[in-house]
């Protein structure tokens, strides 16, 4: 191969490579995730009818907490849903968790989604009083936050910083038990382990006070000995 036909092949796979990395990136930033339904499913706010839709998170948020549903051509955009990050001990491909049996008249409701590899996943955030239906129905307890907030999640926001995303991120979440019980999102959602370096650290007693003082006390009470030694030899003398 001539020195300039050479030149020309490793332009072209340079070229190549500068398109082609920037798409790649965004994806795994973004996590765009294509996922088909044979039948409709539900996800907070809406039912999704039956078809192809884009899972992505919403691109300038930099919590990485708020996920996009979008229609199968990605310009159609459905919903937009407060997630909150759940942990996994060992990544798998890629998954959607679904609630338990549902009855035969009710799609399934969506949880969760994780992307592929990624110890982090979504946990979706349902309105209150559909998260407590969804509680009782699957005998778990369901992320919820203020009804009010319903409203924001199906209005087409493009950017972290409008107003029904900023409301939605204000929220407070809590957990709905089966029996209608709010508690803490911590008991519901999975925290990421500590390594064993942490553990350890958190075994270890912290010091109250620096030894500084007893050193002190030590040198007085030396001097006072060396004290009562002089007084003893003068009257041996």
């Amino acid at each position: 191969m001539s020195a300039s036909k050479l030149f020309i092949v490793t332009l072209c796979l340079m070229l190549f490579c500068a398109l082609s990395v920037p798409n790649t990136m965004a994806d795994e930033w973004n996590q765009a995730t294509k996922l088909t339904f044979s039948q409709p499913v539900e996800v907070p706010g809406t039912v999704l009818p039956a078809g192809t839709y884009w899972f992505t998170l919403m691109n300038d948020d930099a919590d990485r907490n708020i996920v996009q549903i979008w229609g199968a051509n990605r310009m159609h955009l459905i919903a937009t849903i407060l997630a909150v990050p759940d942990y996994r001990l060992q990544p798998k491909g890629r998954t959607v968790i679904k609630f338990a049996e549902r009855p035969h008249d009710q799609p399934e409701a969506l949880r969760a989604w994780f992307y592929p590899g990624d110890n982090y996943g979504h946990e979706f955030v349902y309105p209150e009083t559909r998260a407590t239906e969804l509680a009782k129905r699957v005998g778990s307890p369901v992320l919820s936050m203020p009804n009010e907030e319903a409203s924001n999640i199906t209005k087409p926001a493009k950017s972290a910083k409008e107003a029904s995303v900023v409301a939605m991120k204000e929220a407070p979440v809590k957990a709905v038990k089966p029996n209608g019980q709010q508690v803490e999102m911590a008991e519901v959602v999975q925290p990421k382990p500590m390594t064993a370096a942490q553990e350890s650290s958190t075994k270890q007693l912290p010091k109250t006070a620096s030894s500084m003082p007893l050193w002190g006390f030590l040198g007085l009470l030396s001097l006072a000995g060396a004290g009562v030694v002089r007084k003893i030899e003068r009257r041996i003398n």
